[in-house]
């Protein structure tokens, strides 16, 4: 099987949206035999700073493991969250990746902080990646009357980077940059944390909110797909060959 787009955070594409309900896309779910992998979400210097502004808690949620280091003073020097891949999304006719994901994720508390938070929660997970519309997909569970929001377009993006070809059974790592919250996705941000003037002058600030990091395993091959093309000189050969044939058949029509 060949794979033509860029692999990151696996997905299910056929819980994103109009994409996923074209007849030919395939979504292929992890049962450990197929594909394995992770996708990692590193945060940004200007998401840190924002957080440290509301004095916001991170924690893991479900499957995913967080890496998350402060200085001497508490503030945040580092926030990663490894999730391990759920989903594989690709468009059987071009064999392109079209959306991948990833199973758990974080959750964001903010304390009353005055002029920052009246407080709140937020937890984001089950990221998914619209690889076609650069679109970051997630189930958002949110508190201040946000509630559970499923398949929510929480970050725009702008690159992805990595091995683009499938040329069968491998490894593939992919890197998706340049994150940007939505429109809604800053309205629901800054209702579940409970942001007042401060925390949303801060979250305003914030231009980029980091990378997402995937590693694919996969012993996936739906086999040859293309036809051959023949060489130039093959083709000459063939010209060649049906020449001598009119060639005969002329002599022996004489």
């Amino acid at each position: 099987m060949k794979f033509t787009k860029h692999l990151v955070t696996a997905a299910v594409l056929a819980a994103l949206g109009t994409a996923a309900q074209a007849q030919n896309i395939l979504t292929v779910v992890n049962g450990g035999a197929t594909f394995t992998g992770s996708g990692a979400l590193t945060f940004s210097a200007d998401l840190l700073g924002a957080l440290d502004t509301g004095k916001i808690a991170a924690t893991g949620y479900g499957a995913a493991t967080p890496t998350i280091l402060k200085d001497t003073d508490g503030f945040y020097t580092s926030i990663q969250v490894s999730a391990p891949m759920a989903t594989l999304s690709l468009d059987t006719d071009t064999l392109e990746v079209v959306g991948v994901g990833t199973k758990g994720g974080l959750t964001l508390t903010a304390p009353v902080v005055k002029s920052v938070s009246s407080g709140g929660s937020l937890t984001v997970t089950d990221i998914k990646a619209d690889l076609t519309n650069k679109t970051i997909f997630a189930t958002i569970i949110g508190a201040n009357g946000v509630g559970t929001v499923n398949n929510f377009a929480l970050w725009n993006f702008s690159t992805i980077t990595g091995t683009t070809a499938y040329a069968g059974p491998g490894t593939y790592i992919n890197d998706i940059s340049g994150l940007s919250l939505t429109a809604d996705g800053f309205t629901k941000f800054s209702q579940a944390l409970g942001l007042l003037s401060l925390g949303k002058a801060a979250m305003n600030g914030i231009t980029d909110y980091g990378t997402i990091h995937s590693v694919l395993n996969t012993t996936l091959d739906l086999g040859p797909t293309t036809p051959a093309i023949p060489e130039p000189s093959t083709y000459a050969l063939m010209g060649l060959g049906l020449v001598g044939v009119a060639f005969a058949a002329r002599r022996k029509s004489a």
